[in-house]
């Protein structure tokens, strides 16, 4: 076992006063809170689109422009998020960014204007932004040996935000003609049970002793506040793995239906296949975590997601209707790779305020490319008349995906990429 891949590596041996990490119980609890209501906000919205579209009177514009938000938004907020907490602390930080997720979600569920959804919309994904790039900040400093437990929980709370109003959005938006509503206020409910116990949370560590703000501090006086992230080859090499993956996972949830839907699926069958891919992320969530731990051979590991990513696209452009189930198996394992990027942005840092600039870097590229890769594909589409041309361009990217997500794997640290390696330290490989 390397000295990355051993358990606690890159833990600081002495904690200065002040840096108190919470109990396991509770850091689980605070993250499962927060996680669960980071994406939510944005799935529960297309299944009652046609009603909200009908409620608000949306257009075909607006409605494309309310599709496009969650990556757009993830990206410009995403990139502001460390600048945030440095100013405010990272609890104080993700509880604001809570309250911003609870009060947009609240409040857009019972507007009448479009232009005012839209806007709370975007206040919503601003808090949820806020989340993405700083818990696994958090997780580096309050996970301890048990960082990889946490980042497992984390992952997999993920999913299941993602999945859990796709399921009950039917239920719920059946009760009348505000049964939308009903739909996507309960999720603003859920953040605003979250913002109590947070609200503790950083009451608790900004009464610490001012860890954060002394830390702040430091980093001012050691080289202006901010490290150079571009510097370290890894972290470059994590935000292209991090962007090709976010692409990925954002076209298949935008057009694998629709893909399937012109082989000749049914509607209802195309959605099945939708679904197999989007809830193989829960148990992505809890093995990938582990395997960035302790596996040796991560690099195997990295590699063979893309090439299943690659096999799903393979299938879909030869036979998409032959076994459907079986490129969206595929496809859904290689989805794999999100909970793999989540986990390396913790694994290869040292320290909480390393793993936020490197968050804060790797996050937004993603979610722009997110937010930008739906609408090329959809533009080759129409412009070609078929999927073939874009097909081919998802293949290619997943050889993409390989290539960076191998370097990213590499057992090095950012930190010691950053600067002279300390003695005592892994030095750079």
């Amino acid at each position: 076992m390397s000295e990355i891949e051993s358990p606690g590596a890159g833990q600081p041996k002495n904690r200065r006063k002040g840096r108190v990490p919470l109990p396991l119980w509770a850091a689980a609890a605070a993250v499962v809170l927060i996680a669960v209501n980071l994406r939510p906000g944005a799935t529960s919205v297309g299944p009652v689109l046609a009603e909200l579209e009908a409620a608000l009177g949306m257009g075909a514009t607006q409605a494309g422009v309310l599709t496009a938000l969650p990556g757009l938004t993830f990206a410009v907020i995403g990139a502001l998020a460390v600048s945030l907490s440095r100013r405010a602390g990272l609890s104080r930080t993700i509880t604001i960014g809570l309250a911003a997720v609870a009060a947009g979600l609240l409040l857009r569920s019972v507007v009448e204007s479009s232009a005012v959804f839209l806007a709370l919309t975007v206040l919503a994904f601003a808090g949820m932004a806020v989340g993405n790039i700083l818990v696994p900040a958090f997780i580096k400093r309050h996970g301890g040996t048990r960082t990889a437990l946490l980042n497992s929980v984390y992952g997999t709370t993920l999913a299941v935000g993602a999945t859990l109003p796709l399921l009950i959005a039917g239920p719920l938006s059946a009760g009348g003609a505000d049964g939308w509503q009903l739909s996507i206020r309960v999720w603003g409910a859920a953040a605003l049970i979250a913002f109590v116990p947070w609200t503790l949370i950083s009451i608790r560590d900004w009464r610490a002793g001012a860890e954060e703000r002394a830390e702040a501090g430091r980093t001012a006086a050691d080289d202006g506040g901010r490290v150079h992230i571009t510097s370290s080859r890894t972290a470059v090499a994590l935000c292209v793995y991090f962007g090709v993956q976010s692409m990925n996972a954002y076209v298949q949830f935008g057009w694998a239906a629709q893909i399937y839907r012109d082989a000749g699926l049914s509607q209802s069958s195309a959605g099945l296949m939708t679904a197999i891919i989007a809830s193989l992320g829960i148990p992505g969530g809890l093995i990938m975590p582990s395997l960035v731990a302790r596996a040796p051979g991560l690099k195997f590991y990295v590699a063979a997601l893309a090439v299943c990513t690659g096999a799903g696209y393979v299938g879909l452009l030869l036979a998409p209707a032959e076994v459907p189930w079986l490129w969206a198996l595929l496809l859904g394992v290689g989805g794999f790779a999100f909970p793999t990027a989540l986990a390396l942005i913790i694994a290869r840092s040292r320290s909480p305020r390393v793993t936020a600039e490197l968050s804060g870097f790797c996050q937004p590229a993603g979610y722009l490319l997110a937010a930008l890769g739906p609408f090329a594909i959809g533009a080759l589409h129409e412009s070609t008349g078929s999927w073939t041309v874009p097909l081919i361009i998802l293949i290619a990217s997943s050889a993409a995906m390989a290539a960076a997500g191998i370097l990213a794997a590499a057992p090095r640290f950012v930190d010691d990429q950053l600067r002279p390696a300390a003695a005592g330290v892994l030095p750079q490989a």
